[in-house]
């Protein structure tokens, strides 16, 4: 773990991250030089996969105090997200021959950093549990790495519970079905509308000719699915036909409804992103960007952690960053306001007062 000078630079990033502003960069900080932060992220010898187990075995220590009933299941969303990038990023684009390991890829037009993440929903509880980051083409697909983060779920947390996971079009492969299929989970999957089905018909025929929740088998795979559909509106106000698969016989509203949850995703990102500033990495290393990644995600799950211990809950962000700051970070919050007092001493010296800072005798 840091040291405690280093322990002096982590609280001041962690600082940054809770200020909820959505642009954490190093240079804004109040307490530490922007260097310091830098040589915390890229340089110093703290153990970032030391820093993940602790902070993984705390949010299993809560959860285990505060388990729903056996009835809640566990709710695994994957997803995947874009950190998009303009600049050069030549480390993580195109990083040496000895290092063939690019990180900033185009995918779907967008250019930056891919990353497929699982969330855990677990009654009230929000946990960003693991990501991967997606290479390019070459390296394993989404699809591949969503499959590898379904073996870092502990079994503590699904065992005799039932699990059901959730993801996006760009999941149903046969491979991602099969992987969840072995763990006895149930799934629940969009799936695109000219997916095949095994007597050769598409599924978007079945929009017309079937009803919603049948089973059906799809091309590929030896158990059938429940299927269902639904209109979306687009931001540009078009409806798109939208289908969902299921391995469990659910009906084919509450499959839709089921379905639907999975987008709980999608207000995470919007979270982490524009509060937490999981996409303003800059760092000149691979490993500061990765440790720039997971303590924008601490961050998140520190005011996530708090707000559910206040009563009632403040369900807005920078009001629950403002008090995880300080309960769990006075000293930050103290550093900011004696740099605040000192840069603006002189205006108190105009109106004839002078501020005098002396410690409480013991």
């Amino acid at each position: 773990m840091p040291s405690v000078y280093q322990k002096a630079s982590l609280n001041a990033i962690l600082g940054l991250f809770l200020e909820a502003q959505g642009h954490p960069y190093p240079e804004h900080t109040q307490i530490k030089s922007a260097s310091s932060l830098s040589r915390f992220l890229n340089h110093y010898n703290w153990s970032t996969k030391g820093l993940i187990r602790e902070t993984r075995q705390a949010v299993l220590g809560q959860i285990a105090k505060y388990r729903p009933s056996k009835q809640v299941p566990l709710k695994i969303l994957i997803d995947l997200t874009t950190l998009e990038k303009s600049g050069k990023f030549l480390h993580l684009s195109n990083p040496p021959k000895d290092e063939p390991d690019p990180w900033v890829r185009i995918l779907n037009g967008k250019r930056g950093l891919h990353l497929v993440v699982l969330y855990l929903v677990y009654g009230e509880w929000r946990v960003p549990w693991s990501f991967r980051v997606w290479r390019g083409k070459g390296y394993p697909s989404p699809s591949d790495l969503a499959c590898k983060l379904l073996g870092t779920v502990p079994k503590q947390l699904t065992q005799n519970r039932t699990v059901i996971v959730l993801a996006d079009t760009e999941f149903s492969t046969i491979k991602f079905f099969n992987s969840v299929r072995v763990k006895s989970w149930r799934i629940v999957v969009g799936v695109r509308n000219n997916r095949k089905l095994q007597d050769g018909r598409t599924v978007k025929q079945l929009y017309r000719h079937g009803k919603r929740g049948q089973q059906e088998m799809l091309e590929g795979l030896t158990t059938p699915l429940s299927i269902s559909w639904f209109w979306l509106k687009r931001a540009d106000n078009k409806r798109e036909l939208r289908f969902v698969v299921s391995s469990h016989p659910y009906s084919g509203a509450y499959l839709v409804i089921l379905g639907r949850k999975r987008w709980a995703i999608e207000g995470f990102f919007k979270t982490i992103k524009h509060r937490f500033g999981l996409h303003c990495f800059g760092q000149s290393t691979k490993l500061g960007v990765y440790r720039w990644l997971i303590l924008s995600l601490l961050a998140y799950l520190l005011a996530h952690w708090i707000d559910q211990w206040s009563s009632p809950p403040i369900l807005d962000w920078k009001a629950t960053s403002d008090l995880t700051l300080s309960v769990l970070f006075p000293s930050v919050l103290w550093l900011k306001l004696l740099r605040y007092i000192r840069i603006n001493a002189d205006i108190a010296a105009r109106h004839d007062f002078e501020i005098v800072l002396k410690p409480i005798p013991i």
